[in-house]
């Protein structure tokens, strides 16, 4: 056997280059020190965000965003922030190592103490300036750690993966997944029932409208602040006892659609609702539908809405207000939804489609432009057709956020207003009102275009709302402790349903729950549901249980007693309000907001300064009323409300356009003593 070849002399070792090691060193640094940026960013800004968003499809579905401006606003979520943060940490490195170490320890300390304001939000009662205070010191005691001991780090590195999960969870398991990727184009179509004609079908759904805001202290529709709603019921059967299942439109609207109850947290969409009235109707009908925050009807049924996509400046836009609430450190509750706001028809760039109407109180020539862009396109199409048709629209009125005087006049507000405390659940009651004066404007306006169009005769016609909105003191919205609360004033809507050839009206005091609108529909319709329903049409006989049913969370039906509710006692007005004053001399002071708008007012806009708000001195107490004027006549009387974050403020909405006129308007402040007397202050 041959021997083997004996193995050559080592090779020597080579000899140590420090300005390697030293950059191999700094690189490992830099890697590590961007992992913990990523985590940290990741904790702060992409979580809560992407979570908020994934539980919110409606976000999209309302801003009309497709699925390349949804991938583009997750991938901005996920890499901007932390590319923001990571190139001012490495330009620190310019200034030298010890610069670049202290950097990266105070942006570890700055991110920690957001991750804190966050955490403390909601283990802790504490907000606002405390919170800022802790938070601060749990980021600085986070940031010697961090500094001293390595196992912070290695945690933190560990972490950077979770961005990469965050955005995987969003895109395939959170409800908004199903607007990303749709699987389904919708469920089986309907059939005939019986040989009855099927009339065309007109549904207008409102949104967050109790029932009792349109009462009388009688129990009846309040005819002189709503007329068209009053026109409406005589004409019609009015459900007094109708409720809507939760109060969120997301879960509402479908169980309206559907007939059936919440049972999962999905996204409002065919998708994941594939059998609804649209896809049981289609065979039959023609399908006009405008939705708002649902995409029930697929795109086999309904062709895209005319108005035009919003694009993805407005939803970069948005989230970065929603990140604003995520991170600050007061309390808010993050509700996308509260912010959607309905596109005029000028916004939208529609043309005429409805004369303004000849009211003496419709006093401003463009007020028609302020019409929703939605509303426009719906009127539009209330047009007789050779095929059974059916016209839905779900239109965003009187939701909140509020805009609108009754006369259709539009006035800007200031996004921070509260809407619960001392003061300001009434001005929210009033702004509700106002708006939804506004939206009786816009059912006269369905009612008239129906008379006009030959329509109304023949038609099955329905109006109703998906829910209602608490006001009550420590309850506001529409959650559970609204509920609890206030469940007539959260629970219990309008419902109104006009069969064809019906003439008079009447009351059914039956419990009708909104799972019973569609098989209701469909009864009135003759099409027969290829699916089991939850809920009763109005043609059977009534059910003999009283309770109603409300969905909080989908699947967790909440029960309380049934029975009409008793609509609140009417505020008593002050009886300053509409009275005419004299400014005397200035005797106090006062900061009010947009003074300007009332030097140069143009009727032309259809805006009005019609919301007055600002703050007060120390010297005024709280509690003090303030009469706010225009032109020298009253039309608010107001409470200095004790101060919140944003000052000692008060808030006042002139609902009376007749207070108004071109060109120049006088504001004036009056502080009213105990005695009723009045001291005129400075305005600035």
């Amino acid at each position: 056997m041959a021997e083997p070849a004996a193995a050559g002399p080592p090779a020597p070792d080579e000899p140590p280059n420090p300005a390697r090691e030293r950059w191999d060193r700094g690189w490992r640094g830099e890697v590590a020190r961007l992992l913990e940026m990523v985590a940290l960013v990741g904790l702060v800004v992409t979580q809560p965000l992407l979570d908020v968003l994934g539980r919110s499809p409606d976000f999209f579905l309302f801003h009309r965003a497709d699925t390349a401006q949804i991938l583009l606003l997750v991938a901005l979520v996920a890499v901007v922030p932390t590319t923001g943060v990571a190139l001012l940490g490495a330009l620190s490195r310019l200034a030298g190592r010890t610069a670049r170490a202290l950097t990266h320890t105070g942006l570890v300390g700055l991110l920690l103490a957001a991750l804190a304001v966050q955490v403390g939000r909601h283990v802790t009662p504490l907000r606002g300036v405390p919170l800022l205070c802790v938070a601060g010191l749990a980021g600085a005691a986070g940031a010697a750690a961090h500094r001293r001991w390595r196992a912070p780090s290695r945690v933190l590195r560990l972490a950077a993966a979770g961005p990469v999960a965050f955005v995987a969870l969003f895109l395939l398991a959170s409800p908004t997944s199903a607007v990303v990727l749709p699987r389904t184009d919708g469920g089986a179509a309907g059939t005939a029932q019986g040989t009855g004609v099927h009339p065309p079908v007109v549904m207008l759904i409102l949104d967050e409208l109790p029932l009792v805001s349109l009462l009388g202290t009688d129990g009846r529709i309040d005819a002189a602040k709503y007329p068209h709603f009053a026109e409406l019921a005589g004409g019609s059967t009015w459900y007094r006892n109708a409720t809507g299942v939760s109060g969120w439109t997301p879960n509402a609207l479908p169980a309206m659609l559907t007939g059936r109850y919440p049972a999962r947290p999905v996204a409002p969409h065919y998708s994941q609702y594939p059998d609804n009235i649209f896809t049981a109707f289609g065979g039959l009908y023609d399908i006009r539908a405008e939705e708002s925050i649902t995409r029930l009807c697929p795109p086999s049924r309904c062709e895209q809405p005319v108005t035009p996509e919003q694009g993805l400046d407005v939803l970069v836009r948005k989230t970065g207000t929603l990140l604003r609430q995520i991170t600050g450190p007061t309390a808010t509750q993050v509700d996308p939804e509260d912010s959607y706001r309905e596109q005029t028809r000028a916004e939208a760039g529609l043309d005429a489609a409805e004369p303004v109407p000849a009211d003496p109180t419709f006093r401003w020539d463009s007020l028609d432009d302020n019409q929703p862009a939605r509303f426009t396109t719906f009127l539009a199409g209330l047009k007789p057709t050779t095929r059974p048709t059916l016209h839905f629209l779900h239109l965003l009125m009187p939701h909140s956020p509020w805009a609108y005087l009754p006369s259709g006049a539009r006035y800007d507000a200031p996004e921070d207003l509260p809407n619960d405390g001392a003061g300001w659940i009434d001005l929210a009651r009033q702004r509700h009102l106002a708006q939804l004066g506004y939206t009786d404007r816009l059912v006269g306006e369905t009612l008239r275009t129906l008379r006009a169009s030959g329509l109304y005769d023949q038609a099955l016609v329905v109006v109703t709302a998906d829910h209602g909105v608490s006001f009550h003191p420590g309850a506001q919205g529409r959650g559970m402790d609204a509920i609890k609360a206030a469940a007539g004033e959260v629970a219990w809507v309008p419902t109104f349903v006009k069969e064809p050839r019906q003439q008079t009206g009447r009351v059914d005091d039956r419990n009708w729950e909104h799972v019973d609108l569609l098989p209701t529909v469909a009864d009135e319709a003759n099409i027969r549901l290829p699916w089991q329903v939850d809920g009763r049409s109005a043609r059977q006989a009534p059910r003999t249980d009283a309770t109603k049913h409300f969905y909080d969370r989908p699947g967790e039906p909440v029960t309380f007693p049934g029975g009409v509710p008793t609509p609140p006692p009417p505020p008593t007005p002050h009886p300053l309000i509409g009275t005419e004053v004299r400014a005397g001399p200035a005797d106090g002071s006062a900061r009010v907001a947009d003074l300007a708008a009332f030097k140069a007012m143009d009727p032309d806009t259809g805006t009005l300064p019609a919301l007055i708000w600002g703050d007060v001195p120390d010297r005024i107490p709280d509690g003090t009323l303030l009469a706010v004027a225009v032109n020298g006549r009253i039309g608010a009387v107001v409470p200095v409300v004790p101060a919140d974050p944003g000052g000692r403020r008060f808030a006042a909405l002139l609902a009376d356009d007749k207070l108004f006129h071109a060109g120049t308007n006088k504001l004036d402040v009056f502080q009213v003593g105990t005695d009723g007397t009045l001291r005129r202050l400075a305005l600035s």
